[in-house]
């Protein structure tokens, strides 16, 4: 199917546009809603789901005997992560609540999380980082064209849950991740949220003189230690259960009090600016279309109600140049510093340093041991 010279899956809004990953089938069905058949079909019936579920909580509960916390769970205020918090309290367990503040976190969330901890008793730890070393980072990846800043808070979320894991003994993180709203992405959306050299070569060549101070990263050495040695395990619960987002949000806001952001990730101001203005004015993508796509893959909507949807803006006209004046503001940024870099080119993150040619070193040589044996 062709839409302005594009070729447009057939099931859901993804087309060619995603020109280096997006393939289609004989019958016009991209790889991505393929993908997703393929996954949901992997997770077998809800008998058996149902009981992955029981199996897994039974196995956490049991390695938790004797310490303080028996699992971890990271709390951005979002419907996916609160609502785990509900399923982790009726199950049971005892998760250590972590909450990374990187200076953008909404009004809203911040009241969202204290409501979740004190209704149902969770202990919550914050690692704030330096925001003056974090918008540093943020600047640096602005400035370098590259299209996942978001990559800056995914890695330090995931240091943070692997230095605690380690810390405290625990074995298992819960995850909010599921397939039934976030297994469609197109990847020349987003980059590798674990490639530290990555974000250390964007740092040196734009960060001007910034160093890591309070920033947590995992680099390849601590990749391989939490690796052999921790080996924390992340535990996807909402896919083993029927996750439907609109019930799951009217019942955090009945019984917890929690309040809507209006958007997919919007608990935090930067990541809400980033999604609706960022990326479709500087790199042609609308994150709908994925989110739409896969609510179509659910059931839970039509291509053609999906379509209304995405033929309007991503940003609201009324709002976004408040918006902007308070990010930029924030930054330490003028408009026309910022308007200079959103009409540069982007930039590919595979034109900086990676780890995965340390990666690709290491599984060599583990491949070179076992045949020598």
């Amino acid at each position: 199917m062709q839409v302005n010279g594009q070729s447009e899956c057939k099931q859901c809004l993804l087309n060619s546009s995603d020109t280096q990953y997006i393939s289609f089938d004989a019958e016009g069905i991209c790889n991505y809603c393929n993908y997703y058949a393929t996954k949901i079909k992997e997770l077998g019936s809800w008998e058996k789901r149902q009981q992955s579920l029981y199996d897994k909580i039974y196995q956490i509960r049991k390695s938790g005997e004797g310490k303080k916390y028996d699992c971890l769970l990271g709390l951005s205020g979002g419907i996916d992560s609160s609502y785990m918090a509900i399923l982790a309290h009726e199950a049971g367990l005892r998760p250590l609540v972590i909450h990374l503040d990187n200076g953008w976190n909404s009004d809203i969330a911040v009241k969202n999380i204290e409501k979740i901890c004190q209704k149902f008793n969770f202990e919550l730890y914050t690692y704030v980082i330096d925001w003056e070393e974090f918008a540093g980072l943020q600047k640096a990846y602005l400035k370098a064209g590259v299209i996942d800043i978001e990559v800056l808070t995914d890695h330090a979320i995931y240091a943070i849950l692997n230095k605690l894991a380690n810390k405290f003994k625990i074995k298992y993180t819960l995850s909010g991740f599921n397939y039934e709203t976030e297994a469609i992405m197109p990847k020349g959306w987003t980059y590798n949220k674990r490639d530290f050299l990555n974000i250390n070569d964007i740092r040196k060549k734009y960060g001007e003189g910034l160093k890591f101070k309070t920033y947590p990263y995992v680099n390849f050495y601590k990749a391989l230690y939490y690796f052999w040695v921790s080996k924390l395990e992340t535990f996807e619960v909402l896919n083993l259960i029927d996750y439907n987002k609109e019930a799951a949000k009217k019942r955090l806001i009945t019984e917890v009090g929690w309040e809507d952001y209006g958007g997919k990730h919007y608990e935090s101001v930067f990541t809400k600016f980033y999604q609706s203005y960022i990326l479709p004015v500087k790199f042609g993508v609308d994150k709908r279309r994925a989110h739409l796509s896969n609510q179509i893959c659910a059931g839970r909507i039509t291509k053609e109600q999906a379509i209304q949807t995405l033929q309007t803006k991503p940003f609201d006209e009324d709002s976004i140049k408040d918006e902007m004046e308070y990010i930029l503001k924030k930054f330490n940024m003028t408009s026309a510093e910022f308007e200079k870099i959103m009409q540069e080119k982007p930039r590919l993150h595979t034109e900086f340093d990676s780890d995965q040619r340390l990666w690709n070193r290491y599984f060599k040589i583990v491949k070179l041991l076992k045949f020598g044996k």
